[in-house]
Protein backbone atom coordinates (compact mmCIF):
# COMPACT_ATOMS: atom_id res chain seq x y z
CA UNK A 1 0.00 0.00 0.00
CA UNK A 2 1.51 3.35 -0.69
CA UNK A 3 0.23 6.90 0.19
CA UNK A 4 1.66 10.20 -0.89
CA UNK A 5 3.67 12.10 1.18
CA UNK A 6 2.75 15.69 1.84
CA UNK A 7 6.44 16.53 2.61
CA UNK A 8 7.75 15.54 -0.73
CA UNK A 9 7.72 16.23 -4.12
CA UNK A 10 4.59 15.01 -6.08
CA UNK A 11 6.64 12.14 -7.54
CA UNK A 12 7.55 10.48 -4.27
CA UNK A 13 5.51 8.13 -2.81
CA UNK A 14 5.04 7.04 0.82
CA UNK A 15 4.38 3.24 1.38
CA UNK A 16 2.41 1.92 5.00
CA UNK A 17 2.22 -1.17 6.21
CA UNK A 18 -1.76 -2.37 6.21
CA UNK A 19 -3.87 -1.56 9.29
CA UNK A 20 -2.86 -3.40 12.46
CA UNK A 21 0.47 -4.02 11.30
CA UNK A 22 3.85 -2.74 11.30
CA UNK A 23 6.86 -3.01 8.66
CA UNK A 24 10.46 -4.30 9.72
CA UNK A 25 13.52 -4.51 7.19
CA UNK A 26 15.88 -7.30 7.01
CA UNK A 27 19.01 -7.96 5.37
CA UNK A 28 19.41 -10.94 3.91
CA UNK A 29 22.07 -13.09 1.96
CA UNK A 30 21.77 -16.42 0.31
CA UNK A 31 23.48 -19.21 -1.70
CA UNK A 32 21.82 -19.15 -5.46
CA UNK A 33 22.43 -22.76 -6.07
CA UNK A 34 19.64 -23.65 -3.68
CA UNK A 35 16.90 -21.82 -4.93
CA UNK A 36 14.80 -21.27 -8.12
CA UNK A 37 15.04 -17.35 -7.50
CA UNK A 38 13.94 -15.18 -5.07
CA UNK A 39 10.17 -14.78 -6.16
CA UNK A 40 7.45 -17.29 -4.86
CA UNK A 41 7.27 -20.75 -7.43
CA UNK A 42 5.05 -23.64 -7.08
CA UNK A 43 6.62 -26.63 -6.58
CA UNK A 44 10.45 -25.01 -6.91
CA UNK A 45 12.96 -23.96 -4.00
CA UNK A 46 12.80 -19.79 -3.98
CA UNK A 47 14.06 -17.35 -1.31
CA UNK A 48 10.61 -15.28 -0.58
CA UNK A 49 8.38 -18.61 0.75
CA UNK A 50 11.47 -20.20 2.31
CA UNK A 51 11.75 -16.80 4.68
CA UNK A 52 8.10 -16.49 5.10
CA UNK A 53 8.08 -19.55 6.62
CA UNK A 54 10.82 -18.96 9.00
CA UNK A 55 8.33 -16.39 10.89
CA UNK A 56 5.29 -18.43 11.04
CA UNK A 57 6.66 -20.08 14.46
CA UNK A 58 7.22 -16.56 15.31
CA UNK A 59 3.48 -15.16 14.07
CA UNK A 60 1.30 -17.42 11.62
CA UNK A 61 -0.13 -13.64 10.40
CA UNK A 62 3.26 -12.34 8.91
CA UNK A 63 2.57 -11.45 5.17
CA UNK A 64 4.99 -11.87 2.25
CA UNK A 65 8.53 -10.81 2.35
CA UNK A 66 9.12 -7.87 -0.49
CA UNK A 67 12.89 -7.68 -1.36
CA UNK A 68 14.42 -4.65 -3.44
CA UNK A 69 15.20 -7.27 -6.12
CA UNK A 70 13.64 -10.35 -7.97
CA UNK A 71 17.00 -12.31 -8.71
CA UNK A 72 16.97 -15.21 -10.90
CA UNK A 73 17.61 -18.46 -10.68
CA UNK A 74 21.55 -19.26 -9.04
CA UNK A 75 21.91 -15.89 -8.35
CA UNK A 76 23.60 -15.18 -5.20
CA UNK A 77 22.58 -12.14 -2.89
CA UNK A 78 25.29 -10.64 -0.46
CA UNK A 79 22.95 -8.07 1.36
CA UNK A 80 19.47 -7.69 -0.09
CA UNK A 81 17.37 -5.54 1.56
CA UNK A 82 13.57 -6.97 2.24
CA UNK A 83 10.96 -5.63 4.30
CA UNK A 84 7.75 -7.48 5.75
CA UNK A 85 4.39 -6.44 7.61
CA UNK A 86 4.40 -8.60 10.86
CA UNK A 87 0.80 -7.43 13.22
CA UNK A 88 1.52 -4.66 15.80
CA UNK A 89 1.85 -6.75 18.72
CA UNK A 90 4.25 -9.24 16.71
CA UNK A 91 6.41 -10.17 20.28
CA UNK A 92 10.08 -10.76 19.22
CA UNK A 93 13.00 -8.40 20.44
CA UNK A 94 14.14 -6.71 16.73
CA UNK A 95 17.70 -7.03 18.29
CA UNK A 96 16.70 -11.04 18.45
CA UNK A 97 15.48 -11.20 15.65
CA UNK A 98 17.98 -12.09 13.39
CA UNK A 99 19.13 -14.77 15.22
CA UNK A 100 15.77 -16.36 15.74
CA UNK A 101 14.61 -16.29 12.20
CA UNK A 102 17.76 -17.85 11.22
CA UNK A 103 17.08 -20.99 13.72
CA UNK A 104 14.42 -21.89 11.24
CA UNK A 105 16.02 -21.17 7.99
CA UNK A 106 18.16 -23.44 5.97
CA UNK A 107 22.11 -23.08 6.01
CA UNK A 108 21.78 -21.30 1.84
CA UNK A 109 19.84 -18.68 3.90
CA UNK A 110 20.61 -15.93 6.61
CA UNK A 111 18.65 -12.79 8.12
CA UNK A 112 22.05 -10.80 8.68
CA UNK A 113 20.13 -8.57 10.64
CA UNK A 114 16.62 -6.86 11.16
CA UNK A 115 15.21 -3.82 12.48
CA UNK A 116 11.86 -1.59 12.27
CA UNK A 117 11.51 -0.02 9.05
CA UNK A 118 12.08 3.71 8.70
CA UNK A 119 8.34 5.26 7.92
CA UNK A 120 7.54 5.60 4.02
CA UNK A 121 10.14 2.56 3.81
CA UNK A 122 9.17 -0.42 1.01
CA UNK A 123 12.15 -2.45 -0.45
CA UNK A 124 11.07 -2.48 -3.43
CA UNK A 125 9.66 0.79 -4.63
CA UNK A 126 11.66 3.10 -2.50
CA UNK A 127 14.99 1.79 -3.43
CA UNK A 128 16.78 3.78 -5.89
CA UNK A 129 20.37 1.96 -6.61
CA UNK A 130 20.78 -1.86 -7.86
CA UNK A 131 24.28 -3.23 -7.09
CA UNK A 132 25.79 -5.95 -8.63
CA UNK A 133 28.86 -8.04 -8.48
CA UNK A 134 29.58 -10.55 -11.07
CA UNK A 135 32.84 -12.88 -10.59
CA UNK A 136 35.80 -14.39 -12.85
CA UNK A 137 38.42 -16.95 -11.52
CA UNK A 138 40.72 -15.86 -14.13
CA UNK A 139 43.33 -18.89 -13.77
CA UNK A 140 44.72 -21.46 -15.68
CA UNK A 141 43.11 -24.10 -13.70
CA UNK A 142 39.46 -24.45 -12.50
CA UNK A 143 39.93 -23.83 -8.24
CA UNK A 144 37.14 -26.17 -6.10
CA UNK A 145 36.54 -23.36 -3.30
CA UNK A 146 35.24 -20.54 -6.37
CA UNK A 147 32.92 -23.67 -8.07
CA UNK A 148 29.17 -22.26 -8.20
CA UNK A 149 31.09 -18.94 -7.40
CA UNK A 150 32.59 -17.49 -10.18
CA UNK A 151 32.74 -18.15 -14.00
CA UNK A 152 36.11 -19.76 -14.51
CA UNK A 153 37.82 -18.13 -17.38
CA UNK A 154 41.31 -19.60 -18.29
CA UNK A 155 42.33 -17.31 -21.46
CA UNK A 156 43.53 -13.75 -21.28
CA UNK A 157 41.52 -11.14 -20.99
CA UNK A 158 42.00 -7.83 -22.31
CA UNK A 159 40.68 -5.43 -19.11
CA UNK A 160 41.63 -1.55 -20.54
CA UNK A 161 39.70 -3.19 -23.83
CA UNK A 162 36.82 -4.43 -21.81
CA UNK A 163 36.48 -1.01 -19.60
CA UNK A 164 36.55 1.28 -22.68
CA UNK A 165 33.73 -0.83 -24.06
CA UNK A 166 32.09 -0.49 -20.86
CA UNK A 167 32.85 3.30 -20.83
CA UNK A 168 30.60 3.36 -24.27
CA UNK A 169 27.68 1.24 -22.47
CA UNK A 170 27.29 3.49 -18.95
CA UNK A 171 24.84 6.36 -19.39
CA UNK A 172 20.85 6.35 -20.51
CA UNK A 173 20.42 4.24 -23.48
CA UNK A 174 17.77 1.48 -25.04
CA UNK A 175 19.83 -1.67 -23.21
CA UNK A 176 17.21 -4.05 -25.54
CA UNK A 177 19.96 -5.24 -26.93
CA UNK A 178 21.11 -7.01 -23.78
CA UNK A 179 17.71 -7.85 -22.21
CA UNK A 180 16.17 -11.88 -22.69
CA UNK A 181 12.49 -11.57 -23.35
CA UNK A 182 11.44 -8.28 -22.01
CA UNK A 183 7.90 -6.99 -22.68
CA UNK A 184 8.56 -3.63 -19.80
CA UNK A 185 10.11 -0.39 -21.61
CA UNK A 186 13.60 -1.14 -22.09
CA UNK A 187 15.29 2.60 -21.30
CA UNK A 188 17.31 2.06 -18.55
CA UNK A 189 20.51 4.11 -16.84
CA UNK A 190 23.52 2.09 -16.44
CA UNK A 191 25.42 4.25 -13.63
CA UNK A 192 28.48 2.04 -13.34
CA UNK A 193 30.13 -0.95 -15.56
CA UNK A 194 33.29 -1.45 -14.47
CA UNK A 195 36.32 -4.33 -14.37
CA UNK A 196 38.31 -4.25 -11.63
CA UNK A 197 41.19 -7.17 -11.70
CA UNK A 198 42.56 -8.09 -8.72
CA UNK A 199 45.10 -11.24 -8.61
CA UNK A 200 43.27 -14.43 -9.89
CA UNK A 201 39.54 -12.99 -8.99
CA UNK A 202 38.19 -10.25 -11.25
CA UNK A 203 35.20 -8.59 -10.34
CA UNK A 204 32.83 -6.75 -12.57
CA UNK A 205 30.46 -4.30 -11.11
CA UNK A 206 27.53 -2.68 -11.94
CA UNK A 207 25.07 -0.26 -10.95
CA UNK A 208 22.03 1.42 -11.59
CA UNK A 209 18.52 2.12 -10.58
CA UNK A 210 17.19 -0.62 -12.51
CA UNK A 211 17.43 -2.89 -14.75
CA UNK A 212 15.97 -5.64 -17.59
CA UNK A 213 15.57 -9.65 -17.60
CA UNK A 214 19.15 -10.69 -18.05
CA UNK A 215 20.66 -7.31 -18.90
CA UNK A 216 23.73 -7.88 -16.16
CA UNK A 217 24.53 -11.00 -17.49
CA UNK A 218 24.02 -9.73 -21.10
CA UNK A 219 26.45 -6.83 -20.68
CA UNK A 220 29.00 -9.22 -18.68
CA UNK A 221 28.90 -11.94 -22.15
CA UNK A 222 29.33 -8.51 -23.97
CA UNK A 223 32.55 -7.64 -22.45
CA UNK A 224 34.32 -11.11 -22.36
CA UNK A 225 33.73 -11.00 -25.75
CA UNK A 226 35.88 -7.94 -26.13
CA UNK A 227 38.52 -8.52 -23.60
CA UNK A 228 38.66 -12.15 -25.69
CA UNK A 229 39.67 -10.35 -28.47
CA UNK A 230 36.50 -11.65 -30.32
CA UNK A 231 34.73 -8.12 -30.62
CA UNK A 232 36.24 -4.74 -30.66
CA UNK A 233 35.51 -2.52 -28.07
CA UNK A 234 34.03 0.51 -30.05
CA UNK A 235 31.54 -2.52 -31.82
CA UNK A 236 29.76 -2.17 -28.55
CA UNK A 237 27.80 1.19 -29.81
CA UNK A 238 26.75 -0.22 -33.28
CA UNK A 239 24.99 -3.16 -31.01
CA UNK A 240 23.69 -1.25 -28.62
CA UNK A 241 22.20 1.19 -31.13
CA UNK A 242 20.92 -2.10 -32.91
CA UNK A 243 18.18 -3.35 -30.19
CA UNK A 244 19.16 -6.39 -31.43
CA UNK A 245 19.06 -9.75 -28.62
CA UNK A 246 21.57 -11.51 -31.52
CA UNK A 247 24.49 -8.97 -31.83
CA UNK A 248 25.63 -8.68 -27.94
CA UNK A 249 26.96 -11.50 -25.68
CA UNK A 250 25.26 -14.57 -24.50
CA UNK A 251 24.35 -14.35 -21.10
CA UNK A 252 26.75 -15.89 -18.95
CA UNK A 253 25.54 -18.37 -15.83
CA UNK A 254 24.14 -17.40 -13.21
CA UNK A 255 26.30 -18.60 -10.25
CA UNK A 256 28.82 -16.02 -11.30
CA UNK A 257 26.56 -13.20 -10.59
CA UNK A 258 25.39 -11.74 -6.89
CA UNK A 259 23.05 -8.61 -5.59
CA UNK A 260 25.65 -7.10 -3.68
CA UNK A 261 23.32 -4.08 -2.16
CA UNK A 262 21.09 -1.21 -2.60
CA UNK A 263 20.41 2.28 -1.74
CA UNK A 264 17.32 4.16 -0.96
CA UNK A 265 18.55 7.80 -0.21
CA UNK A 266 16.58 9.67 2.47
CA UNK A 267 13.41 8.05 3.83
CA UNK A 268 11.80 10.23 6.44
CA UNK A 269 14.42 11.13 9.39
CA UNK A 270 16.79 8.83 8.00
CA UNK A 271 19.16 7.26 5.26
CA UNK A 272 18.63 3.50 4.64
CA UNK A 273 21.61 1.60 2.95
CA UNK A 274 22.53 -1.76 2.02
CA UNK A 275 25.95 -3.05 1.29
CA UNK A 276 28.10 -5.68 0.69
CA UNK A 277 27.98 -8.80 2.93
CA UNK A 278 31.39 -7.27 4.96
CA UNK A 279 29.56 -3.69 4.95
CA UNK A 280 26.39 -4.90 5.99
CA UNK A 281 28.38 -7.24 9.38
CA UNK A 282 30.62 -4.67 10.38
CA UNK A 283 29.20 -1.11 9.53
CA UNK A 284 25.34 -2.18 10.15
CA UNK A 285 24.22 -0.64 6.81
Amino acid sequence: MWVMSSARPSNRFRYVPPAGSRRLRLTVTWDGAAYAGWQSQPSLPNVQDTLQRAFLPLSPDVFRPVAAGRTDAGVHAEAMPVHVDVPAGFGVPLPKLARALNAFLPSTLAVLDAGAAPPGFHARFSCNERRYVYRLLCAPQRHPLWEGRALHRFGPLDVAAMNAAAAALTGTHDFAAFATQEDRQTVRELRTLQVVPVGEIWEIHVVGESFLRHMVRGLVGTLLLVGAGRLKAGAVGDILASGQRGQAGANVPAHGLYFSGASYGEISSGTVESGRVEEAMGRNT
